[in-house]
């Protein structure tokens, strides 16, 4: 610990001021949050080649799928 930093119960060192903070100031009512969403190297290397050779954006054939996922899952039901 150096000589600026106290130890109370916060883990904020003492050198962090908030003084001039305002709450709320990115917060945006309705913001969506986009989630990221790793694939596995071959299932993606796959996807990525079948989207190419389709001629489509990686994200929409990626969509498209998941979708009809979807769909055959709420048919099961």
């Amino acid at each position: 610990m150096n000589a600026q930093t106290t130890h109370d119960d916060d883990d904020m060192p003492a050198e962090v001021d908030f003084s001039g903070a305002k709450r709320g100031q990115f917060y945006r009512a309705g913001a969506q949050l986009n989630l990221p969403v790793y694939l596995d190297q071959k299932v993606q290397t796959t996807l990525a080649a079948l989207a190419s050779a389709k001629g489509v954006d990686f994200s929409a054939l990626i969509n498209d799928l998941l979708k009809k996922d979807i769909e055959l899952i709420e048919m099961a039901r």
